[in-house]
């Protein structure tokens, strides 16, 4: 029977934990179907990914792309690719086990309540839930959020967050192909969109675990993005330009 819920998780050189992830989703009571946004690994992932396929025919499926186009784009490709197949909750995931594949059920309970629209696996809505992070980068996460929030308006505690589950109902109003930011910025310029039309978010919490294997995506670059492009969201939203590709 196919599953009315995608888990959509992009992946370059995730050789280390792909199989794990896959394994783990599939083990859970809950039937969720996986998608995996390929980035052309030059470790491998892909071969492993295709060998499972094989194993999973009906359940697992792979998005191949030609190279490193950037988290944002892999997202709205897994999107799409869902919205086409009449998937009803479209889930974001990391591969690397810093969210636990445990926590879809919950996401997607509080996703499919009639007034919520879409449920963030939020790290900071009951304090500081992240293990293994150097203070450092924990002060950092959590005050980028508090930046967020104060230029944008947003009371979203986690507005960088990148365990989400969507509904096909805002997904489909989300005028995908204006999404303009392809790194981590992209997590808060879905949320900021999704708000500002009128859709409910809700906040559930979740505790990050980071990475025991593989290497972080993050880099300079990514974060200029997410700082800079918070400003740029703001003055889109005041000129008018976040509008619905249909009517609510």
């Amino acid at each position: 029977m196919k599953s009315d819920s995608l888990v959509i998780i992009p992946t370059y050189n995730e050789k280390e934990n792909i199989e794990r992830i896959v394994r783990k989703v599939f083990s859970l009571e809950q039937v969720f179907d996986v998608l995996i946004v390929e980035d052309n690994s030059p470790d491998g992932t892909a071969e492993i990914v295709r060998r499972l396929m094989n194993e999973f025919p009906e359940r697992l499926f792979m998005h191949e792309r030609k190279g490193k186009l950037g988290l944002g784009t892999a997202y709205i490709a897994g999107f799409k690719w869902g919205l086409e197949r009449e998937y009803d909750y479209l889930f974001e995931m990391d591969a690397d086990f810093s969210h636990n594949p445990e926590d879809l059920s919950r996401l997607y309970l509080a996703a499919s309540k009639v007034e919520n629209d879409a449920a963030i696996g939020s790290r900071y809505i009951t304090g500081v839930n992240v293990v293994n992070w150097p203070m450092g980068r924990v002060l950092m996460s959590y005050y980028a959020s508090a930046y967020v929030r104060a230029v944008t308006g947003l009371t979203i505690m986690d507005t960088t967050a990148g365990f989400m589950c969507w509904t096909r109902r805002l997904l489909e109003t989300v005028n995908l192909d204006r999404i303009k930011f392809v790194g981590y910025a992209f997590q808060i310029e879905m949320k900021f969109t999704a708000v500002k039309l009128g859709f409910k978010v809700v906040e559930v919490p979740i505790i990050f675990t980071d990475r025991t294997e593989g290497t972080s995506k993050m880099n300079k670059s990514i974060f200029r993005e997410a700082i800079f492009g918070v400003i740029d969201l703001r003055i889109r939203s005041i000129l008018g330009k976040i509008k619905p590709v249909k009517t609510i």
